[in-house]
């Protein structure tokens, strides 16, 4: 089954799954994230069939999230990293990963936690700051046309 493109809709929210939306894209951007770049460090750490890790980092480079540089030991092999269009996927991961800390069945089995590198002190959670900073949630926003534009309706699709 053809998965339908969102690449047009109107919501930033749809294009944004359009373009990394299966779980195992996120995941191999989290493994890049965490400095995994060759194609061998992906498929140990995510246990994905050769042709679908294939597929997967393909279609990142494609869309400009990953890119391929020559690998770092000088060996025949390419490596995979991230572009700064990669690296913006950053507070995504952190956001669902704070999501799963609060929310999971079973935190305990939850086996790291993530810290700043120099202090070694626990992550404050992402909050959304209004222009003056004050923290906001989803009753504190709205969504408005941008100017010169109509009011958009959003599809919906399975």
């Amino acid at each position: 089954m053809k998965r339908t493109s969102l690449a047009g809709d109107s919501c930033p929210v749809a294009r944004a799954l359009d373009v990394f939306g299966d779980w195992w894209s996120l995941l191999i951007i989290r493994d890049a994230s965490l400095g995994r770049r060759r194609f061998g460090e992906f498929q140990t750490s995510l246990g994905l069939a050769k042709n679908i890790l294939t597929t997967r980092l393909r279609a990142l480079v494609e869309r400009g999230i990953l890119k391929t540089v020559p690998a770092s030991d000088g060996s025949a092999y390419q490596e995979y990293v991230l572009t700064p269009k990669g690296h913006g996927i950053f507070p995504i991961l952190v956001a669902l990963r704070q999501w799963t800390e609060e929310f999971d069945e079973h935190p305990d089995e939850i086996a790291t936690i993530m810290v700043d590198r120099d202090k070694g002190k626990p992550v404050k959670k992402l909050a959304l700051l209004s222009q003056d900073g004050r923290v906001l949630d989803a009753a504190d926003t709205t969504l408005k046309p941008r100017p010169g534009r109509k009011t958009a309706r959003h599809r919906v699709t399975a």
